[in-house]
């Protein structure tokens, strides 16, 4: 992982260096504030007004250079305007073509300006992270809450930019006009969607995408993945990309995540009839639906682990357990037996290889299109969750095969045998075992050798001979981590094991966790119980829970689409988070049956909206988390994507837990009784969400 520090002062343009913020001082007065702390020489009130007032003028600094270069740019795009107006009376091809360059040379100033505001708010953003970490005290909530509502705001500057904007219209507006368009007036407003290709027009956009968090459909529905989207990365690790890439192996990654998916829910239309002809209570579907993700709280650490030796392995295992395990699943029926039941759910669960699928995509898929192969994953895991129900709707036969019994109970077990054994056979024959770290270490070596020696060369001539006491203690004080306050090597990388991923989770990163974990609950409360509820209350068929819970899952894409493309851009992720939060508490109190008669219209409704703002809920949660989690857990065995598996893993379990501890009571007590953990939970998490609210940024 490379140092902060560094890397701003590699990324810095030179001209421009006594304008950045002085991230490496702003360290040292944390390290010394904490030292007087200590010594008693200061007290925290002191400590606060000093750092406010220091980190005001840096950002002063920053705001008013910026100002300036905003007002050269539009100083630059006015004159040559008037040089445009002049070229449309008298056109000139060769003049008009020098006008483009000229606008171009400016756009490309414009591309410095955004990489200068991107590199002050991350540095920001990380001193304020450290200075929290360091005192343990919530600054940032107090600073951002003071300085980002005051209508004279320095710090919006950084973070909003609309003059930056206004001279990226001007300039693709333009760019525009300049173009051949056989005569007739061409604007960018009239028409958004035509506007010009220009490569240094993309350049602007890309940056203004990132620094304002602008999203489309695609990027928004990544973000479910939580697969880490790197910056440019080198020609060395895109050659080593490039090596490890095999489309086939990503396709077969992609189908076992639908087919997973189609298994785990195939059984929800049907898990209690199974139950009750298997002389259990029709509640018990829940321990039948939540074995699976028993099991999938441990296959997810030993599938991650798995995966960094190998990933064809892991999938054929997980292949082979799931065979198993549904063949169990099925002749359960004629053993008569639940217990083989739910140790062919469990072993279905063992099979669970969503880690290395993950894995795969993040590791082995180029950054140019690991954005498409996440938001893939995320619309198998989409489409399995729809098509599980649908297929178990279908599947009403009712026969004999020899000594085994083919119904609606037994069909979802012996389908997906079938399905998982094809896709064994297509795996063997397919999948391309990606180039191992270590076997591409050389050639990266070998490539990377002479630049490092040049490197070296320029460094020694510039640099002296031997460190004094002074330089050699600045040089130490540069090694510090981003996100750690430890300085050695070991405190950049990755974490090792749980208890160790568990200590770097922040208050905001437990805070996140905890709503995943609560959308993860409402949902699996929703789903599981859905059988029981409908035929209790409204005397539904298989088919009609299947219909209602496909029609359910097919809303994710829909309405992930909208807000990916138009509401993720007009409101703060935070904003969407909390908003989704109460929408998807009054789901949950509109659920509840408060009189003694409980109608369709009331259960459809509110199901809708628990499910679809928990739907909208978890991208943004995961989009949040992937930015205030530590980057020790953007990789390796124990990260983040395994922490959330994990956290989502263990809602479903104590979920349908809940749903077979309260069949106990009676299935007339059963709606309110599971409904109210869920209540507590999303209220806990708002709650929370308040508190860390102004960290979230």
């Amino acid at each position: 992982m490379v140092n902060f520090g560094k890397k701003l002062m590699a990324d810095q343009v030179q001209e421009w260096k006594g304008y950045y913020i002085n991230y490496k001082l702003m360290k040292k007065r944390v390290r010394q504030y904490a030292q007087q702390i200590q010594q008693g020489v200061k007290d925290r009130r002191q400590v606060l007004k000093d750092f406010s007032k220091m980190l005001d003028d840096q950002i002063e600094k920053i705001v008013l250079f910026l100002l300036e270069q905003q007002g050269l740019l539009a100083s630059k795009i006015e004159k040559l305007g008037k040089q445009r107006a002049i070229l449309s009376e008298q056109p000139d091809i060769s003049r008009i073509s020098e006008l483009r360059e000229a606008y171009r040379a400016v756009g490309q100033d414009l591309v410095k300006l955004l990489r200068f505001v991107d590199l002050n708010a991350t540095a920001i953003r990380k001193i304020l992270k450290k200075f929290d970490k360091r005192f343990g005290y919530r600054f940032t909530d107090y600073y951002v809450t003071s300085r980002s509502n005051h209508p004279y705001s320095q710090l919006q500057q950084v973070f909003k930019h609309v003059g930056l904007g206004a001279v990226v219209g001007a300039l693709s507006r333009n760019l525009a006009d300049l173009q051949e368009r056989q005569g007739s007036y061409f604007s960018i407003y009239d028409q958004p969607s035509a506007a010009p290709k220009d490569p240094v027009i993309e350049m602007i956009n890309a940056s203004i995408d990132k620094l304002t968090h602008s999203t489309n459909f695609l990027q928004f529905l990544g973000q479910h993945a939580l697969i880490t989207q790197e910056e440019v990365p080198s020609a060395v690790e895109e050659q080593i990309q490039e090596e490890r890439y095999h489309f086939m192996s990503l396709i077969l990654n992609l189908v076992n995540t639908f087919l997973y998916m189609v298994n785990t829910y195939i059984v929800v239309p049907t898990a209690d009839d199974y139950s009750v002809s298997l002389g259990a209570a029709a509640t018990v579907c829940g321990v039948i639906i939540g074995s699976m993700a028993v099991a999938q709280v441990f296959s997810s650490v030993y599938f991650s682990a798995w995966s960094n030796k190998s990933y064809f392995r892991p999938l054929v295992f997980s292949s082979v357990a799931l065979f198993l395990g549904n063949i169990l699943y099925a002749s359960a029926y004629d053993l008569n037996s639940i217990a083989v039941l739910l140790i062919g759910r469990l072993l279905c669960g063992m099979g669970s290889a969503r880690a290395v699928n993950r894995r795969y995509i993040s590791d082995c898929v180029p950054a140019k299109i690991r954005m498409q192969a996440s938001a893939g994953f995320v619309s198998a895991s989409a489409l399995g969750m729809a098509c599980g129900p649908a297929l178990a709707g279908l599947l009403q036969s009712n026969f004999k095969l020899y000594v085994f019994t083919i119904n609606a109970n037994t069909l979802p077990g012996w389908v997906m045998a079938f399905a998982w054994l094809a896709y064994l056979i297509w795996l063997w024959i397919s999948f391309k075992e990606p180039v191992r770290d270590s076997e591409v270490n050389n050639v990266a070596e070998d490539s990377a050798s002479g630049q490092a020696e040049n490197e070296e060369l320029e460094n020694g001539l510039v640099q002296p001979l031997l460190l004094t006491s002074k330089n050699k203690q600045n040089e130490d004080e540069d090694q510090d981590c981003d996100d750690s306050e430890e300085a050695s090597e070991d405190s950049r990388k990755p974490a090792t094991s749980i208890s160790s991923a568990y200590r770097l989770l922040t208050p905001s990163v437990k805070v996140q966790l905890l709503i995943y974990f609560m959308l993860k609950y409402a949902m699996e409360i929703l789903l599981s119980e859905s059988s029981v509820i409908t035929t209790y209350y409204f005397n539904w068929t298989t088919s009609s829970v299947a219909i209602f819970l496909a029609i359910l899952g097919l809303t994710v894409l829909p309405v992930n689409a909208v807000v990916g493309t138009y509401i993720s851009n007009m409101f703060e992720d935070r904003q969407i988070l909390l908003a989704s939060e109460i929408l998807v508490l009054v789901g949950i109190v509109l659920s509840f049956r408060v009189t003694s008669s409980y109608t369709v219209p009331q259960y459809v409704s509110s199901a809708l909206i628990t499910f679809v703002s928990a739907e909208v809920l978890e991208g943004v949660n995961l989009s949040l988390l992937s930015t205030v989690m530590s980057s020790r857990l953007a990789r390796g065995t124990y990260n983040g994507g395994l922490l959330s598996t994990e956290a989502g893993t263990l809602a479903r379990v104590v979920a349908d837990g809940t749903i077979t501890l309260a069949g106990y009571l009676g299935e007339d007590k059963l709606l309110n009784v599971t409904l109210l953990p869920s209540l507590l939970i999303c209220l806990t998490s708002i709650a929370a969400t308040i508190l860390t609210y102004n960290s979230l940024f």
